[in-house]
C-alpha cells in the first residue's frame, strides 16, 4: 500500500504540471487583463504602461509563465492584483470554512444517500422505491442557486427559522454546545444545499448496485443457509456493492468544489467559492490561477482516498 500511495503522488506532480499550464494559458486567453478594475477615465498611458511594467505583463508569455511557476515551486502563490494580498494566504483563510462546508455535504451526501438506496434497492417497485426514485431525479435536476433561493425564502424570511446568510459572528460569547448551534444555525441551508445533487447520485448508484449485488450467486447461498435478512444484507451484499458507490466519492469532489462558488456566493459564506466569484468580478487573474490550482491539489488527494479506499471495502483489490 506504502508503495502504490508514493507512486500515485509521483504520478500527480505531472499532472499538477499539466493544470498550471492549462490554468495560467487560459486565464491569459480570458478578455480583458488584471488591471481592467483599476482603470479609470483619468489615468494616463504612461501610469499604465508603469503598472504594466511592475506585473510583468509586458514580458513574454513563456517568460511570464515560468515566472509563475517559480513562484509556485518555492510555496508563493503570488499577490492579489486587486488587493496586493497574497494569495495563498487569503486562501487560507477562507479553507476552513469551504472544508466544513464541504465534509458536511459529503457526511451528508453519504451517511444518508447509502441506506436510503439500499433501502430502496431492498424494496424494488414498492411506493417507497417510486417515492425515492422521483426524490432523486428532482435533486439531480433542480439548479443548487434555485433551491438554495426557495430555502432562504421559506426558512429565513417567512418562517424566520434560519439567518438568510453569513458564517455567523465571530464575537459570538458561547461555548460548548451553544457554539456549536450558533453556527449550525447558518450551516444547515448551504450544507443542504451542497449535498442535494450529490445525496441523490449516491442513492441512485447504492441502489442500482445493491439489486445487482443480490443477484448474485453468494447471496443465494447465504439466503439458502438459513441466514436472516438483515445479515444477508448488511454483512454480505454491502460492503460489495459499495464498490461503485466510492467512484462516486472521488468523482464528487471536484463537483463540490465547484458548487460552492453558487452555494457560498447566495449564502454568503466567506470560504475559497466567495473567494473565487469576488476575484472573477475584479479579475483578479492571479487569484484565480492560485484558487484553481489549489482546488485541483485538493481534488488529487480526494481521488487518492477514494483509490486507497477500494482496498479495505475490497480484499480482492490489490495494489
Amino acid at each position: 500500500m506504502g508503495r502504490y500511495i508514493r507512486k500515485r503522488l509521483l504520478q500527480a506532480v505531472p499532472v499538477v504540471f499539466g493544470i498550471t499550464i492549462l490554468t495560467f494559458f487560459i486565464m491569459k486567453m480570458a478578455p480583458g487583463g488584471p488591471l481592467t478594475g483599476m482603470i479609470s477615465p483619468r489615468t494616463s498611458s504612461e501610469s499604465l504602461q508603469r503598472a504594466r511594467e511592475a506585473l510583468g505583463l509586458n514580458d513574454p508569455i513563456i517568460v511570464q509563465y515560468w515566472n509563475w511557476l517559480k513562484q509556485l515551486v518555492q510555496g508563493n502563490f503570488g499577490y492579489s492584483t486587486y488587493n496586493g494580498q497574497a494569495v495563498l494566504t487569503e486562501i487560507l483563510d477562507r479553507l476552513p470554512a469551504t472544508l466544513l462546508l464541504t465534509v458536511t455535504s459529503f457526511v451528508i451526501s453519504f451517511v444518508v444517500g447509502i441506506p436510503l438506496g439500499v433501502y430502496s434497492a431492498t424494496h424494488k417497485y414498492s411506493k417507497a422505491d417510486y417515492g425515492l426514485t422521483v426524490f432523486s431525479f428532482i435533486g439531480i435536476s433542480i439548479p443548487s442557486f434555485f433551491f438554495g433561493m426557495g430555502l432562504i425564502f421559506v426558512f429565513a424570511l417567512k418562517l424566520k427559522w434560519l439567518p438568510t446568510s453569513g458564517f455567523g459572528s465571530s464575537t459570538f460569547n458561547g461555548e460548548g454546545m451553544a457554539l456549536i448551534l450558533h453556527k449550525l444555525k447558518y450551516l444547515i441551508m448551504p450544507a443542504l444545499v451542497m449535498s442535494l445533487s450529490n445525496l441523490a447520485t449516491v442513492m441512485r448508484f447504492a441502489r442500482s448496485s445493491m439489486i445487482e449485488t443480490l443477484n448474485q450467486d453468494y447471496v443465494r447461498t447465504a439466503r439458502a443457509k438459513g441466514l436472516s435478512e438483515k445479515v444477508v444484507i448488511y454483512r454480505h451484499a454491502l460492503k460489495n456493492s459499495m464498490i461503485p458507490v466510492i467512484t462516486i466519492f472521488g468523482q464528487s469532489i471536484p463537483n463540490l468544489f465547484g458548487g460552492a462558488y453558487i452555494t457560498e456566493k447566495v449564502f454568503g459564506w466567506p470560504g475559497m467559492g466567495l473567494l473565487g466569484v469576488d476575484a472573477i468580478n475584479n479579475r483578479d487573474y492571479q487569484m484565480l490561477m492560485g484558487l484553481t490550482l489549489f482546488t485541483a491539489i485538493l481534488v488529487l488527494l480526494g481521488n487518492l482516498l477514494a483509490d486507497i479506499m477500494y482496498s479495505f471495502v475490497d480484499p480482492r483489490i490489490r495494489y
